[in-house]
């Protein structure tokens, strides 16, 4: 920063901000359209019907627990990326961020046909009394299949970028590999991990095409709050754009805290 202020220069042509503006006119145009739209009149009475309600806490449960699944899954995967090496690695990648490129109704089929009664997993499930597809449990499972690529993009990205010069360090001290993990990988990780989760939790939030085909619309069970405002907008359209403005102010608080809460994490590392 000093350096650019002593030297007066700038590291950002003039005419890419005009490039910038018309990109970020794009994103915030819908955005401010949803705004005009609602009829703030009864905007607390429509946020607040006994349906919108048990969308969104369902829709909050379920996000939380599919991103603890994303850790327990993701963490693993992200490791296995970054530091090991073995046939096959880019290939387990490639299948690993496919979600990230997959239609949803897409992947929502595949779920149907690997956990639904006649699946691959699905028929032995049956036989136990194990009962996936339409269930919240279904709900947790597509929301985890979306959002897992998130975290493993982040953490790996932030593994590759701390090297492994300070778990050598430790190796050659004596520490186990799970000390090395514990106490030296995953401090230094820990932005790249924060930031992968909260991603990750707003995209189980939104999670929408995966959800409808694997676990279907039942209130109270799988309907979460993006099928509840698609439901909405069929009959009720001023109830559709209030919850889309309250979908919406969710996702920007998650996706900002997910920028702010690293440089705090990264912070109190270097204060340490």
């Amino acid at each position: 920063m000093a350096n650019r202020q002593s030297t007066g220069y700038n590291a950002v042509p003039p005419w890419i901000f005009a490039i910038a503006a018309a990109g970020g006119l794009l994103v915030l145009l819908p955005l401010a359209a949803i705004v005009a739209r609602v009829n703030w009149g009864q905007f607390i009475p429509l946020v607040t019907s006994e349906s919108s309600l048990t969308a969104l806490g369902l829709s909050l449960k379920t996000s939380a627990v599919s991103t603890v699944l994303c850790i327990i899954f993701g963490v693993p995967l992200a490791l296995v990326l970054a530091r090991a090496s073995f046939p096959g690695q880019r290939l387990l990648r490639a299948f690993v961020l496919l979600p990230l490129v997959l239609p949803p109704v897409v992947g929502g089929i595949a779920l149907l046909y690997a956990f639904g009664r006649q699946g691959l997993l699905g028929r032995s499930l049956e036989l136990a009394g194990i009962q996936i597809v339409f269930s919240t449990t279904a709900v947790v499972i597509a929301q985890t299949f979306v959002a897992l690529p998130f975290l493993v993009v982040s953490l790996e990205g932030s593994l590759r970028t701390v090297g492994v010069k300070y778990e050598a360090v430790a190796a050659t001290l004596g520490a186990h590999p799970t000390t090395v993990l514990r106490r030296v990988t995953i401090p230094l990780v820990l932005p790249g991990l924060a930031s992968g989760s909260v991603l990750s939790f707003a995209r189980c939030l939104g999670e929408f095409g995966a959800t409808l085909t694997f676990a279907g619309s039942m209130q109270g069970v799988t309907r979460t709050l993006p099928l509840e405002i698609y439901l909405q907008r069929e009959t009720d359209a001023d109830a559709a754009v209030a919850l889309s403005l309250v979908l919406v102010a969710v996702a920007v608080a998650v996706v900002g805290l997910s920028f702010r809460r690293p440089r705090m994490l990264a912070a109190e590392a270097g204060s340490k």
